[in-house]
């Protein structure tokens, strides 16, 4: 492996960060994410693989910040947009199209009875939070702390290190997995709603989330399940159809669009409705958004939900991953790095732990790998997969990732990744200070 020349990325760069704040429109996408000098600004990407200005080509993970789950420029999503954007994209009206793709979201999900389309997830959480608020007469919001992120807006970013400019929220935490410490949440405080993700990189402990229903129902508050990344790549029909359990609302996005702009909020018609027209209580202002039904976006969303359905892309995505898991695990179990890069999660959504010689997990580490990722044609804060991977894209990674366990092996050794880091470390996105 050796380090790729990325002269058109450092420029565009440089010009990101005199106009853009950060120098990209996501803190995820910033260049402070990945190992100095190889931040590569993406020309375009077609399947699983991505090309950088420079020309470099790279097998990608995570696409999209998990959005875009059926590879890049997908056929069948392209033709339905095209097809759409000849008709115009947004009226004085409802379209018709907005019937077709509500009506096709509540036959995938069929444990909501309304939903409201918008484009991104914060708004569709932040609507949740404002209609369990106005159902319950109550303020305080119990969201879980083992969950990295619900929201852009203030009631979740306040409790985040990034709380500049921020008043005091009325919000809770609770840690996952941990029925008692919930009920002892609910105990003390009036709570509005409580929300989570049904999973991440554990799977629940078993009867908690039934638990968490029942602590819900007890308590008056409204169960919000936030299905941004499970919705579709843990089934089609959400998280919430694996594990059995009906939240009052739910949150979709990211996957639903494959890149297009589209997320839902949905639930329970007697909450849904307050936003709506046929209610007898106060009104809520519920996602009133001028592009929350973008004619083509829906189409988008139309075209992802029959591909998953007839495609079996769920299952894909899985065996994929598996695959990789599987792969990667055995490589760095015969390299002798084991226990200090560890992959995690379900196998639709994998992730990757670089942890120090003490098992601590280390961003001067996570460098290293990154870097040697990076120079070896794999591009991704994660190994979460999408559809277009080949199994043949597999086990090019595997073999990259046998090469970067090499190297992590001699920094381990050494007791010092810095010879290997190229540069200053990757950061926390979520950081008080620059």
């Amino acid at each position: 492996m050796t380090d790729r020349s990325l002269p058109r990325s450092a420029e565009l760069n440089e010009r990101l960060h005199a106009v853009v704040p950060g120098g990209a429109h996501t803190y995820a996408k910033g260049d402070d994410q990945y190992p100095e000098n190889l931040a590569p600004v993406i020309s375009h990407g077609r399947g699983a693989h991505v090309w950088d200005v420079d020309g470099n080509r790279y097998i990608e993970y995570g696409s999209g910040l998990r959005a875009v789950s059926l590879g890049h420029a997908h056929p069948r999503v392209l033709d339905a947009v095209r097809a759409e954007l000849t008709k115009g994209t947004n009226f004085v009206r409802p379209a018709a199209i907005e019937v077709e793709a509500a009506e096709r979201f509540l036959a995938t999900v069929p444990t909501a009875e309304m939903v409201k389309f918008t484009k991104n997830g914060s708004d569709a959480t932040t609507a949740a939070v404002r209609l369990a608020r106005a159902h319950t007469g109550r303020t305080t919001i119990a969201l879980c702390a083992d969950h990295p992120f619900f929201s852009t807006d203030d009631w979740f970013i306040a409790g985040t290190p990034m709380s500049a400019g921020i008043p005091t929220q009325d919000v809770v935490r609770f840690p996952y997995g941990d029925l008692d410490a919930l009920s002892t949440l609910l105990d003390q405080h009036d709570i509005a709603a409580i929300i989570l993700e049904a999973a991440t990189q554990t799977e629940p402990p078993a009867g908690y989330l039934h638990g968490v229903r029942d602590l819900a129902t007890r308590h008056g508050a409204v169960l919000v399940l936030d299905e941004m990344i499970t919705g579709f790549r843990w089934s089609e029909h959400g998280a919430q159809h694996v594990y059995d359990i009906t939240p009052d609302l739910s949150t979709f996005g990211k996957a639903l669009g494959n890149g297009f702009a589209v997320s839902a909020l949905a639930g329970k018609r007697e909450l849904m409705e307050r936003g709506g027209l046929r209610t007898d209580h106060d009104r809520v202002f519920l996602l009133s958004t001028t592009h929350g039904a973008e004619t083509h976006s829906l189409a988008a969303a139309m075209a992802v939900i029959d591909t998953y359905l007839e495609e079996a892309t769920t299952e894909r995505l899985h065996a994929l991953g598996d695959h990789l898991a599987t792969g990667v695990r055995e490589v760095t179990a015969d390299i002798g790095v084991a226990d200090h890069i560890q992959i995690r999660g379900r196998a639709s959504n994998l992730v990757f732990a670089t942890l120090d010689p003490n098992g601590k997990p280390s961003q001067p580490y996570r460098t290293l790998f990154l870097r040697q990722l990076l120079t070896g044609g794999i591009i991704g804060p994660s190994f979460v997969v999408s559809a277009a991977l080949t199994h043949d894209d597999i086990d090019r990674t595997i073999d990259v990732v046998a090469g970067a366990c090499t190297v992590y092996k001699k920094a381990l050794d050494a007791g010092d990744p810095t010879p290997w880091m190229g540069g200053r470390p990757v950061k926390p996105a979520f950081r008080r200070h620059v």
